[in-house]
């Protein structure tokens, strides 16, 4: 059965995204007017794991654990229906030890959370690769990185962090319950 979005036309679609966004926005979820996958995966951090999201302007890394003093580079990826993720964006300042780990965090087609993980300074530069032409390290997400001993895997927390905010959300109305 169709949905009543699947009707609608494009300048609306975008109107309705761009009003997400704002909303989203308002709510402290987005802190940037980009790609929604970054921002969310910060804010759930924050909520999964206690850590204090850091300025955007913040060389290096996302945020930080205000009890142990670590720092996360955070990086995510929402995985169109039938792809395989294989890269995270590049990684600037790999060298300078901005960051003590890289927070990875997998979404599916619908921002459910997959996979999230915590990978060790240490390790993020075992397994980059430079590339000049983003000025930046690349992660490649082979099966044999998530199962190395030192990656823990964060994915039941973030899991719940999600569901918390699912139940405590403001009830609103469902935007295919009406024609539009």
């Amino acid at each position: 059965m169709e949905s009543a979005i699947a009707r609608w036309p494009i300048r609306r679609l975008l109107r309705e995204y761009a009003g997400i966004m704002a909303e989203l926005r308002k709510r402290k979820v987005m802190r940037s007017t980009n790609s929604p996958v970054s921002d969310y995966a910060e804010w759930l951090a924050a909520k999964a794991l206690g850590l204090d999201l850091v300025p955007p302007s913040t060389a290096g890394h996302d945020a930080a654990d205000r009890r142990t003093k670590k720092r996360y580079e955070i990086k995510a990826r929402r995985i169109a229906l039938g792809s395989k993720p294989t890269m995270l964006s590049a990684i600037r300042g790999l060298k300078e030890k901005y960051f003590d780990y890289l927070l990875v965090v997998l979404f599916d087609s619908d921002f459910a959370v997959q996979r999230a993980a915590l990978i060790p300074h240490r390790l993020v530069q075992e397994v980059t690769v430079y590339r000049k032409h983003v000025n930046g390290h690349i992660v490649m997400l082979r099966d044999a990185l998530w199962g190395r001993p030192e990656v823990e895997d964060v994915t039941r927390s973030f899991v719940a962090a999600q569901r918390r905010e699912e139940r405590t959300a403001r009830p609103g109305p469902n935007p295919d319950s009406h024609r539009g």
